[in-house]
């Protein structure tokens, strides 16, 4: 049987990336009946990236958690920060969310930070939580430091899988009712991986409970 059109087009995107034919252009990964899943690449320039990197590395409070797993508590694979609305953003926080929300167009008051320290930091398949968030939500993830590969999968069976690259300084927007149709995850990588840090945006209803990123 033949791939539907939305998983054609996005395997050809992903090998026209590898080939450069798309390089610096605003890529669709996917659609849904109502949004979808679009990549803008070099959102931040590469010096920039860089700077933010450094920046936010230094100065946000990364703190270690820990999640119920057979019921015993093991420890989340990475370092975890998070802002909301009522709280002062570090200043380099506050260029990354004036810039993504110049470039979405959109507002948010949520902002979640994952800092993977090596290729054995990960974050499982999941979804957000669309009762958290506004109407017609955007998810915005912008990524600063190594690239890593960001998998994707229905949730209707049979599941359909994709991936994309997240370059540093790029935005990947998850628009509209993504998290309804789809599960996103960051692997462990086997080869040798430097540091990344993803800086996710929301935009949550007043009263949402407290989301961990």
């Amino acid at each position: 049987m033949d791939a539907p059109d939305g998983v054609r087009r996005v395997l050809y995107n992903i090998m026209a990336q590898q080939l450069g034919i798309f390089e610096e252009e605003v890529r669709t990964i996917a659609r849904t009946p109502h949004g979808g899943i679009v990549y803008f690449p070099a959102v931040f320039e590469a010096e920039e990236a860089a700077s933010l990197f450094s920046e936010l590395l230094a100065t946000i409070p990364w703190s270690k958690e820990a999640m119920k797993m057979y019921d015993k508590l093991v420890d989340v694979p990475r370092l975890v920060a998070w802002y909301h609305d009522r709280d002062r953003l570090p200043a380099a926080l506050d260029r990354i969310c004036q810039r993504v929300q110049s470039v979405l167009g959109r507002t948010f008051n949520a902002v979640s930070l994952n800092y993977y320290r090596d290729g054995t930091d990960s974050v499982a398949w999941h979804s957000d939580h669309n009762e958290e968030l506004v109407e017609d939500p955007v998810v915005a993830l912008v990524s600063l430091g190594a690239m890593r590969q960001m998998q994707f999968r229905t949730k209707a069976l049979p599941r359909g899988q994709l991936r994309c690259d997240l370059e540093p300084g790029s935005i990947l927007a998850m628009r509209g009712d993504v998290q309804s149709h789809w599960e996103h995850q960051i692997p462990k990588v086997r080869r040798p991986t430097s540091a990344r840090i993803s800086v996710a945006l929301r935009t949550k209803v007043p009263g949402a409970k407290t989301e961990r990123p």
